[in-house]
């Protein structure tokens, strides 16, 4: 199905982003993975060619785009590369992003936004801890006040970019007795005494993005690092939630799509009895129910999209597009392993591969029992 969402202007960024995930991560990808993270060189790289910047104002280094749907096609492509790739720059350019542009002040863009354009400054967010993940409410890490400065105390788990990270938009209780309403958000950076990075998290899968725990012991935060309000930090995460969860919906969707596309080319050419799998009437009726589910799921995600843009997508409908997406992509690459037989279980294969990197996505940016719960309580339960 042709796709309405993009116009010309976002076609010409396509073939650019395009371009660079060619040039600059795709010959690299191998070393990538075994390093298990993305050299500096390469975030340079992207912020040279405007990619890391989108939302933020040319004044400060960024392409002032304030259209969404740039975002979305840089996701789409970084998802050609894996779900780890998108996830890493996401993280970034579409999570971190809005907390600085929107939440900071004059002082603080000027210091901050013009290496995180550049990729001088990479960046993270720490909500999740070993006893809280989808539940902000229930964060245990705590920064109380001595002077004009926070003192920092806590730890965090599964950060994205955690272990390189230059700047860590840190959820801090604040205000202990006021549970999510007692959280400050505060900007912790590489080099203060008492912020020390645990070991790089060996995961299922997604081996190339950087994930790691974070420890912080009587950590000095000065006052101009405090990121909005103090003690309307699960406020503001609210507010920037639906695109974080869009990004995420993007990402998975985009995944599928080039799993799939790969593996109806694999249908057609792999024989079994003499015949293209494809063929067979079970693997073409399998095939027909993907290709539906893709484009169903492809025009309710656009619809998203366009809405965000337009700045009317509600935090329900964000999360359906998370919930649903994450759902169709591990449904969808469990059956492409199928197809492939034997291959799909071997890590040569680029389909074993994406199959163990997608299952995050049901848990990541909310579980998706956290997003049926969100949807069930608009309904009135």
């Amino acid at each position: 199905m042709n796709r309405s969402l993009y116009g010309g202007d976002h076609h010409a960024f396509a073939d650019a982003a395009r371009r660079f995930v060619d040039r600059s991560i795709l010959p690299r990808h191998d070393e990538i993975i075994e390093q298990k993270y993305i050299p500096r060189d390469v975030w340079r790289e992207a912020g040279r060619h405007g990619f890391l910047g989108l939302e933020v104002p040319e004044s400060y280094g960024g392409g002032g785009a304030e259209d969404f749907r740039f975002n979305a096609i840089l996701t789409e492509e970084l998802s050609r590369v894996s779900v780890a790739m998108a996830s890493a720059f996401g993280i970034h350019s579409d999570i971190v992003a809005p907390y600085l542009v929107h939440l900071t002040t004059e002082e603080q863009k000027r210091r901050w936004l013009p290496g995180f354009c550049s990729g001088e400054i990479v960046t993270a967010i720490a909500m999740s801890e070993p006893a809280a993940g989808s539940d902000l409410g229930g964060i245990t890490t705590t920064a109380r006040a001595e002077g004009s400065d926070w003192i920092l105390n806590g730890s965090k788990t599964f950060i994205t970019n955690g272990y390189n990270a230059d700047l860590v938009v840190v959820a801090a209780k604040t205000d202990p007795d006021k549970r999510a309403k007692g959280i400050t958000l505060l900007a912790v950076e590489a080099g203060m005494p008492g912020f020390d990075r645990g070991r790089r998290l060996d995961k299922v899968g997604q081996p190339e993005a950087d994930t790691a725990e974070l420890f912080f012991t009587d950590v000095r935060v000065p006052a101009e690092n405090v990121i909005g309000e103090v003690d309307r930090g699960f406020i503001h995460m609210m507010e920037m939630l639906p695109q974080e969860r869009l990004n995420a919906a993007v990402s998975n969707l985009a995944h599928a799509r080039y799993i799939f596309d790969e593996t109806l080319e694999y249908a057609a050419q792999r024989k079994a009895f003499g015949e293209r799998i494809g063929s067979f009437q079970y693997n073409k009726f399998i095939l027909a129910e993907m290709a539906t589910e893709l484009d169903v799921t492809q025009a309710f995600l656009d619809s998203a999209v366009a809405a965000h843009t337009e700045g009317s997508l509600t935090d329900i409908d964000a999360a359906k597009a998370k919930w649903w997406t994450a759902d169709v992509q591990n449904r969808v690459l469990d059956r492409c392993v199928q197809l492939h037989g034997g291959y799909g279980y071997m890590n040569e294969y680029r389909v074993a591969r994406a199959w163990k990197d997608a299952r995050v996505t049901r848990i990541w940016a909310g579980s998706n029992e956290i997003m049926k719960e969100m949807i069930g309580r608009s309904l009135g339960f």
